[in-house]
């Protein structure tokens, strides 16, 4: 689903990514770790398509991001740290809009937001312009537009925070759904105890470099993720 062969990414002098290499198969919840500018937002801005890599080739669904950008971007959402929406229109003008832009049915992008709303209790703030929004609505916002073209690959850079205790376990039963279904989620997280219950794999990074990858019992073993995350970025720097 998700091929990540040899990325890397410089600022200046700095690698942000490093010879990363990851696959994310059909049916995957794929955690990605790491401390504050060890790579991970930069991974995933290159995976969607936002920000170009200077070596290296990501395909999603068997589509390159830089030879076929249009066919890659209309099978997969990208769920920024921080949504930047579009302030002077209501949530429902940009549903529509979203719905718009990956050529959406309009019956059924209309079943799709009345369920989705319905979902994240958002239907009766949908009139409301998003200036008017809570950072928690604008998330729940964002997350709707990400599930409304019924993307193949989810991208999501710390979906979990600013989310009430309900939405976030709305969010993970959706996450669950679509990998069930056939899809693939690569997201990045701080929250340990939420990526150990919920990943099938995880990838660990610093400093833009892999430290370790695999399914969760492999990556942790016996060891709770935090210890192993822990331990590994102290092995790393010495």
């Amino acid at each position: 689903m998700l091929e990540i062969n040899h990325l890397t990414k410089s600022f200046g002098d700095k690698k942000a990514v490093d010879d990363l290499s990851l696959y994310i198969a059909p049916g995957e919840i794929y955690g990605f770790i790491g401390h504050n500018g060890a790579g991970k937002t930069t991974t995933l801005k290159s995976c969607a398509g936002i920000l170009p890599f200077d070596a290296g080739e990501i395909r999603i669904n068997g589509i390159s991001v830089t030879e076929r950008p249009l066919e890659a971007k209309r099978v997969l959402a990208y769920l920024p740290d921080n949504p930047d929406l579009y302030n002077y229109l209501s949530g429902i003008q940009y549903l529509n809009f979203i719905a718009d832009v990956f050529g959406v049915d309009r019956d059924l992008r209309a079943e799709r937001i009345r369920r989705l709303a319905d979902t994240f209790e958002l239907t009766g703030d949908l009139a409301q312009p998003i200036s008017a929004y809570s950072h928690g609505m604008k998330q729940k916002l964002a997350m709707i537009s990400c599930w409304l073209h019924e993307p193949k690959l989810i991208l999501m850079d710390e979906p979990f925070v600013g989310l009430d205790p309900k939405a976030a376990h709305l969010l993970k039963e959706m996450m669950r759904g679509h990998c069930d279904r056939g899809g693939a989620i690569f997201f990045s997280t701080h929250v340990l105890e939420v990526a150990e219950k919920l990943c099938d794999k995880v990838a660990i990074i610093k400093n833009g470099q892999l430290i370790a990858s695999g399914t969760m019992d492999e990556v942790k073993g016996d060891d709770s993720l935090e210890s192993v995350f822990l331990e590994l970025e102290e092995d790393h720097d010495a």
